[in-house]
């Protein structure tokens, strides 16, 4: 799909978050100079084409209490990680699960799982669980606990008349969110 100049400052504009108003696509509407359902329809377009992968929430965990934050990662033998990937996944503690390639030799993890919480304890718990659970015992596993945000925000899109350059590109691509 070619993106018009519009649709630019719309995914321009949906970046930056939903006002928390009582009409947040009419706010972005006016910020684009649309009208609310037309707003509506390009953002449905542009998620029908494949512009928008998906619209999702961005949740800032820290402000909620949520301080014991972990990735843990766990390198498994490619017959089983896209079945315990889905069982992981459906664990209600579990907020983020996906399947990378290994980069070895530093790196040989293929199943990731992110679990937020307030209390170091309960999150160390909650992995044995999925450990115990899931069958985990035998694989190689680490547990990484955030120390910092960076970043924590949706794509970065560039708006209409503002050409990203190829690294900037790059760049957005790989670290928006999804």
């Amino acid at each position: 799909m070619e993106l018009s100049d519009v649709d630019r400052d719309l995914l321009a504009c949906a970046a930056n978050g939903l006002a928390l108003v009582e009409r947040p696509f009419a706010a972005m509407a006016h910020d684009v100079g649309l009208g609310e359902d037309e707003t509506i329809a390009r953002l449905r377009a542009l998620k029908d084409s494949g512009a928008i992968k998906r619209l999702g929430l961005v949740v800032r965990h820290r402000e909620l209490g949520y301080r014991a934050n972990a990735m843990a990662v766990w390198d498994l033998p490619e017959d089983r990680v896209d079945a315990v990937g889905q069982r992981m996944a459906a664990f209600p503690f579990v907020t983020l699960c996906y399947r990378r390639r290994r980069a070895p030799p530093r790196w040989p993890y293929n199943l990731f799982a992110m679990i937020h919480g307030t209390d170091r304890a309960v999150v160390t718990a909650q992995i044995a669980g999925l450990v115990a659970e899931l069958g985990l015992g035998e694989a190689p596993q680490s547990v990484l606990f955030s120390r910092r945000r960076y970043k924590q925000r949706g794509a970065n899109y560039a708006r209409a008349g503002h050409p990203v350059s190829r690294q900037e590109a790059s760049w957005t691509s790989s670290t928006g969110a999804s």
